[in-house]
């Protein structure tokens, strides 16, 4: 079967802008072009834009997809097997999502009232299982699997309060990063509130405070893309100032 960029679209549930954007950088070209000069699809291309849309769906960039497509070591049915069990994580989530509305609507009718760790479970467990996604691998590695149970633990342990507080803390940190980052010169003072709220923060699901693990989270903020970008999204520079603010500034 062979699709051209309109069947193939539909049929994928893309734009038509989108396959010939893929085109145009090389992630998915076309089987071949027709004499009429239209672009022709078979099914190995169909096969490697479902991988493609899979990996989109779980939030990787397309150059990222491009390269992990293009490794000669490239597995398909090992990426599939992956996928299979992302969706399996999706569907324990919605389902608790699920299960946390119909226990807030009873509790709305007048039914059994809703304790506030029941509340946030749902919500809890699905950040809990983002950041597995993205960063479970890393931190295990870098600390253990007991210390990150312990942690987890304590995030869903965490009550309305404690969420509350959190984010007031980190909106406070976010401040501070967004003002020392575009400071010309920033004082010692902004390096050091800055090092202080982060570990006040932190202490919302770390078990125990160790300086050295501290540091060492720290250098991860600026080596890893990924948590570089979370703080630079505050704006540019923000990962670069935390680093320096807890690895060089840090009281003890």
């Amino acid at each position: 079967m062979e699709y051209t960029v309109k069947g193939l679209a539909a049929l994928a549930g893309v734009s038509t802008r989108t396959l010939r954007y893929y085109d145009q950088i090389d992630l998915l070209k076309p089987t071949r072009i027709s004499e009429g000069g239209y672009r022709i699809y078979g099914r190995e291309t169909v096969d490697r834009l479902q991988l493609i849309l899979f990996y989109r769906a779980l939030g990787v960039r397309l150059e990222e997809i491009k390269h992990i497509m293009d490794d000669p070591d490239f597995d398909a049915l090992a990426a599939l097997e992956h996928h299979h069990a992302e969706l399996l994580k999706e569907q324990d989530r919605i389902a608790q999502q699920i299960s946390n509305v119909e226990k807030t609507i009873r509790s709305k009718k007048g039914g059994t009232q809703m304790s506030d760790q029941e509340k946030f479970e749902g919500f809890k467990k699905r950040k809990l299982e983002e950041n597995e996604a993205k960063y479970g691998e890393e931190i295990r590695e870098k600390y253990g699997e007991e210390t990150i149970r312990q942690s987890n633990r304590k995030w869903m342990n965490m009550t309305e309060q404690d969420h509350n507080e959190m984010n007031v803390l980190e909106q406070r940190l976010a401040g501070i990063l967004k003002e020392g980052a575009t400071s010309p010169e920033p004082s010692e003072e902004m390096y050091r509130q800055a090092a202080t709220l982060h570990k006040e923060w932190l202490m919302y699901t770390w078990t125990d405070y160790s300086k050295a693990v501290h540091q060492g989270l720290a250098e991860m903020y600026v080596s890893d893309p990924r948590f570089r970008k979370y703080y630079d999204d505050i704006t540019p520079g923000a990962a670069q100032f935390l680093r320096d603010a807890i690895v060089e500034h840090m009281d003890e």
